[in-house]
């Protein structure tokens, strides 16, 4: 088991566009282990690659269904509907949380990692997820959707 450092907001890597993933290597592999063994630890719902200071287009999405650990490479998002208006949080920006406006039902076309497309749909959840971790790998930090903070009772 290895984990990997979460960056934590004001670290500029978070506001970069991640690169394409071209090469389905033994790195790469490594990289999705290791983001596996770190979201498990840090007992997150989903990571992306510049969270652990990597600027490629890879990111994990784990809501504790019977999916469990889905892998996305180079992921774009082809459809999405509906709303929900639901709490979120981010391990690299700990202890706040906020209510975000985002699709109920979205369809994410993605590679896995011996370089296969597939499709993999998401609702609820899943889907905030898989549009969290997608914004990561563009720059964006789920506190540009939020609607309103929500109060934690901690002081900080």
């Amino acid at each position: 088991m290895a984990t990997r450092n979460v960056v934590k907001e004001g670290d500029p890597i978070l506001n970069k566009v991640c690169r394409s993933v071209l090469n389905f290597d033994e790195k790469l592999a490594q990289l999705l282990d290791d983001m596996a063994d770190t979201l498990k630890v840090e007992n997150g719902v989903g990571l992306a690659a510049p969270q652990v200071g990597i600027l490629k287009r890879v990111c994990i999405v784990d809501v504790g269904d019977d999916d469990g650990i889905i892998e996305l490479v180079n992921p774009v998002i082809t459809e999405a509907s509906g709303e929900q208006l639901e709490p979120e949080g981010c391990l690299s920006c700990p202890g706040i949380y906020g209510t975000t406006k985002r699709p109920m039902t979205v369809t994410v076309r993605a590679q896995d990692r011996n370089g296969n497309t597939f499709f993999v749909s998401g609702e609820g959840l899943k889907a905030r997820a898989f549009c969290h971790e997608i914004d990561h790998l563009n720059g964006v930090l789920f506190k540009e959707h939020v609607i309103e903070y929500l109060d934690t009772g901690s002081e900080g």
